[in-house]
């Protein structure tokens, strides 16, 4: 232990010597962690941002679209053809035993109107449990009721942005606006949700799925059905059993394609996870590169000081100094060099995505795994590109060594 610590002593002595060459020997490693690190981070807080906002568009949440249809060998997108009715809502509900609510839905766009304010929307047409299923909230007033429903009244919650644009800071519970022409009066204002990669969840009006059919679409059809399983754990039995029921009820045979589609949250969360999983990888490694062009700069550094350290190096062997003992002398050096940048790096790197996240807006998340994970790959480099220089000090031939001017 006493001859490992006056290596390390004469290893910090030989680094002390020339501060200005160490500190731009350490830069190079300094850039790639702090690279690492920041890229990653800006990668994770790019993720994390996108799961919440997957987990804000609601609970256990299943979507199921009207099918698609083929004309001329040309298969078109769902919804090209209206398939779902309000009864398959229902029926999932009361056939389906992993389906805890299930909400017919229909969609449009429309001029929202309010004295001289207007302001061009999407109108959701929707039932009760809406909120339910989206883990969403009114803030002031109320929901529209099973009765609404079925009476097919002219009300209307709207939701954060929609408020915004018409009213201010009014209230606007109470009051009456104009959709396509007819008044609407307006019993609640949605808590805000805030946007996603789909949109502003917050620039929405929600009407009774019946009103927007009879009133201001003058269709008979939905769209969509917005079903929530039991649990997270029953999606995908949910899943399972909607498509049963759904073949069943629309009379589809064994080797007919599906007329409807279903999408949940988990498929949505996957390919999110995929996408920014590559995106980390893909920074990662760009900023990679940066650390081993710091491992290069290294070694050439350490080749330097082998040159320049020839007759000290011939003085120690003669002094009994076995060639392991250079050999870990040289390990050291090159280790500090680029431990102790990869601490500077560490630190640069977590201010510049505390930076990018406070000026940019940008979610930016540092893990501890990643700093340890840059830390120990900056060791490692250090370790990797000064053992050629370590073998080559050990390898000298101490009466040569001597000689050397």
């Amino acid at each position: 232990m006493l001859n490992l610590m006056q290596i390390y002593k004469v290893s910090l002595v030989a680094l002390r010597r020339n501060p200005m060459r160490t500190l731009l020997t350490m830069l190079g490693v300094i850039i790639g962690v702090g690279c690492v690190v920041a890229m990653v981070a800006i990668g994770q807080g790019a993720s994390s941002a996108i799961q919440s906002q997957i987990g804000a568009l609601g609970t256990n949440m299943l979507m199921i679209f009207s099918g698609s249809r083929s004309s001329g060998g040309v298969r078109h997108g769902m919804g090209s053809v209206q398939t779902l009715t309000v009864d398959d809502a229902a029926a999932i509900v009361r056939e389906c035993p992993s389906v805890a609510l299930a909400e017919p839905g229909v969609r449009t766009g429309a001029q929202v109107v309010f004295g001289n304010q207007n302001w061009s929307t999407a109108i959701q047409g929707t039932g009760p449990d809406f909120l339910t299923i989206r883990a969403w909230a009114v803030t002031k007033g109320s929901y529209f009721t099973e009765e609404d429903v079925k009476a097919a009244t002219k009300v209307a919650v709207l939701g954060q942005t929609v408020a915004e644009n018409l009213f201010g800071e009014e209230n606007p519970v109470g009051q009456v606006v104009r959709i396509k022409g007819l008044p609407f009066r307006v019993i609640g204002l949605l808590e805000r949700k805030g946007g996603t990669s789909m949109g502003d969840q917050d620039d929405v009006v929600c009407v009774p799925y019946t009103t927007a059919q009879k009133r201001l679409m003058g269709v008979t059809w939905i769209g969509t059905i917005m079903a929530s399983a039991v649990s997270p754990d029953a999606i995908d039995r949910a899943t399972t059993e909607v498509t049963a029921l759904l073949r069943q009820r629309h009379r589809l045979g064994a080797g007919q394609d599906d007329d409807f589609g279903i999408r949940t949250q988990q498929e949505i969360a996957s390919a999110a996870t995929q996408m920014t999983g590559v995106l980390t990888m893909l920074l990662g490694a760009i900023a990679s590169v940066s650390l081993l062009v710091g491992g290069i700069g290294i070694m050439n550094i350490m080749l330097v000081s082998v040159t320049e350290r020839t007759r000290e190096i011939g003085v120690r062997r003669a002094l009994g100094a076995r060639k392991a003992d250079i050999r870990l002398q040289f390990l050291i050096e090159s280790s500090l060099l680029s431990g102790l940048g990869g601490v500077i790096g560490i630190a640069i790197g977590i201010g510049i995505a505390r930076l990018v996240s406070r000026i940019g807006g940008w979610p930016t998340l540092v893990q501890p795994e990643i700093v340890a994970v840059a830390f120990l790959f900056a060791g490692l480099i250090g370790v990797g590109f000064g053992l050629y220089p370590a073998s080559k000090a050990a390898r000298l031939d101490p009466i040569e060594a001597l000689r050397y001017e």
